[in-house]
């Protein structure tokens, strides 16, 4: 699991999903968005960031499942295959 603020989601989750970005990231294989939530200002995005690490585990899937019950991914349909390619 994993929780980070941006100003460009499509962006960060097309890094996810190509396994560039961060080393966090391309060691656990962390491709999937399964919940976001959006912030009026980076302050609060940041905030909000920090609460939420505090969060026990079970917490944290509560809020993506009462989102998000099927744990889908939210960003499944984003890029094709090409756009994480090229990423590379």
């Amino acid at each position: 699991m994993y929780i980070g603020c941006t100003n460009d989601i499509e962006r960060r989750v097309l890094e996810h999903k190509s396994g560039v970005g961060s080393i966090h990231t391309t060691r656990y294989h962390l491709k999937y968005l399964m919940y976001f939530d959006e912030s009026p200002s980076m302050m609060e995005a940041i905030a909000r960031e920090k609460q939420l690490k505090n969060w026990h585990k079970q917490w944290k899937w509560n809020l993506i499942k009462e989102e998000n019950p099927d744990l889908l991914d939210l960003a499944h349909d984003w890029y094709s295959e090409g756009d994480i390619q090229s990423t590379l």
